[in-house]
């Protein structure tokens, strides 16, 4: 259901969104500057009305941000992705398959299959049944960073969580993990 936001005399629309499941008031800013409001079922709307009023210089703020950062992110050209996938996908597994024998040595953790993907939105993954799957971009990264890819993945074959033992796995062989983490969080591809 769609509603207004008024701002110093600027109207943003908004997704509401009831949900059963939902135990907190959620608010998220999306790229483009869509907004959706996510309110518990049982929720009074006087409650989710006052909570937007105390956030909604931010809202403004942020939906402002995303519309300026669509506005100069040129548009996706599939194709380009695809032959970039394309011509990096056997670097990126010799990649993945050459740093896994490396820090096993020191883990010995046992694994399955190793395969590359083009994830939009994952640098990597651990499936259940000892699949370790990494993003093409593996290969265009600093090796400092492809190495945190694969220790992070190795580990979850131990600990399928981000726990302070995971963690404590990742730091044995990659005491810097925190800077390498925020650095591909940030999307860096240098």
């Amino acid at each position: 259901m769609i509603h207004q936001l008024i701002h110093n005399g600027e109207i943003i629309e908004y997704d509401l969104i009831e949900s059963r499941r939902a135990r907190k008031l959620r608010l998220a800013v999306f790229p483009g500057g869509r907004v959706k409001v996510t309110l518990p079922h049982r929720m009074a709307l006087r409650h989710m009305h006052a909570f937007l009023r105390d956030k909604i210089a931010w809202i403004f703020s942020k939906v402002e941000y995303y519309k300026k950062i669509v506005s100069i992110t040129p548009p996706r050209d599939h194709k380009k992705i695809r032959e970039e996938y394309v011509g990096n996908k056997e670097a990126a597994l010799k990649i993945a398959n050459e740093r896994l024998e490396h820090f096993n040595r020191h883990y010995g953790f046992s694994y399955r299959r190793v395969l590359i993907k083009n994830q939009k939105t994952r640098w990597g993954s651990c499936s259940r049944l000892g699949n370790l799957n990494f993003n093409y971009k593996i290969a265009l990264i600093r090796p400092e960073l492809a190495d945190y890819l694969v220790v992070h993945e190795l580990c979850h074959l131990r600990q399928m969580n981000h726990s302070k033992k995971f963690w404590e796995l990742v730091a044995l062989t990659i005491p810097n993990y925190k800077i390498l983490r925020r650095e591909l969080r940030r999307g860096l591809l240098n």
